[in-house]
C-alpha cells in the first residue's frame, strides 16, 4: 500500500532525506521513531503529496506519484502538525466542507458518527478557532477518517490528547488495521509505538537506521536497544 524506493530530499545544501526504501503492507500499521529533525515529518509530508521528493520513486495504494496523484489522493487521510481545519467554520461545517471533496456518502451520518466518538458532539455548531488544542486535534482526526482511506499518515497523532481520547484513538487505529488500512505514524513515543505498531522503523539524519519487528521493540529490554542504535546511527551521521 505504501512503498518508496530511493526516495531523497535536499532543501538547498541540506539533505533531509536520503535513499529511504520502504514498504508498509495493507493491515499493517508501522511506527516511524526518531530524534527531531531526523525527516519524519519531510518523509509524511512526502507522502501525503504536499511535497515532492528530490529523487526517487513513491507509490501509495498502487498508484505512482506525482504521475497519479489525483487517484492516490483519494487513498490517503493525513494528520500533520497544522490540524487542516477552517477556524471560522464550525466543526460540522469543516466536517462537511471535506465530506464534499472526498465525494463522501451519506456525509451527514458519518459526520454524526465521528463527532460522537470523539466527544465532540456538544460543540460541533462552534467556530473550531474556539476549540482548545487538544479538541482542535480530536477534529483533525475525525478529518484524517473521515472517507475511509486505504492509508493513514499521522505525525504525532496523540499529541495534546487527553488519556480519554489517547484510548479512543488507539482503538481507532487498531480498528482501521484490522480493516485492512496501512498505517504509518510517526511518534517521539516509544510506549505508544509498542502498544500499537506491527513493526518500528528508526529515522536518523534522514537515513532509515533500524528496523524491529514487535517481537524485539515488546520486550522491556528494546529501550537500551534503541538508546544504543540511535547513538550509534548519530555518530555515523555526524562522521559523515
Amino acid at each position: 500500500m505504501i512503498e518508496t524506493h530511493g526516495v531523497s530530499k535536499r532543501f538547498g545544501y541540506r539533505l533531509a532525506l536520503e535513499s529511504v526504501d520502504l514498504r508498509i503492507k495493507a493491515g499493517e500499521l508501522v511506527a516511524l521513531l526518531g530524534p527531531n529533525g531526523a525527516g519524519k515529518s519531510t518523509l509524511l509530508r512526502i507522502l501525503s503529496l504536499l511535497t515532492r521528493p528530490t529523487v526517487g520513486e513513491v507509490v501509495i495504494a498502487g498508484f505512482h506519484l506525482p504521475m497519479q496523484a489525483s487517484a492516490a489522493r483519494a487513498e490517503i487521510g493525513f494528520l500533520g502538525h497544522q490540524p487542516l481545519l477552517y477556524g471560522e467554520l464550525s466543526a460540522s461545517q469543516n466536517l462537511a466542507f471535506y465530506a464534499g471533496l472526498y465525494r463522501v456518502k451519506r456525509p451527514e451520518a458519518r459526520i454524526k458518527e465521528l463527532l460522537k466518538l470523539f466527544d465532540l458532539q456538544f460543540r460541533s455548531n462552534e467556530p473550531v478557532r474556539t476549540f482548545s488544542r487538544g479538541m482542535q486535534q480530536r477534529l483533525a482526526l475525525a478529518r484524517a477518517v473521515l472517507h475511509g482511506p486505504n492509508v493513514l499518515l499521522l505525525d504525532e497523532p496523540h499529541s495534546s490528547l487527553d488519556r480519554e481520547t489517547v484510548a479512543i484513538l488507539d482503538e481507532l487505529l487498531q480498528a482501521q488495521a484490522d480493516k485492512g488500512t496501512a498505517i504509518l505514524m510517526a511518534t517521539h513515543n516509544l510506549l505508544h509505538a509498542q502498544r500499537l505498531a506491527q513493526r518500528v522503523e528508526l529515522l536518523v539524519a534522514g537515513c532509515l537506521a533500524a528496523s524491529w519487528k514487535r517481537s524485539q521493540f515488546a520486550s522491556k529490554q528494546f529501550l537500551a536497544l534503541y538508546d544504543r542504535t540511535l547513538r550509534r546511527a548519530q555518530t555515523g551521521a555526524h562522521r559523515d
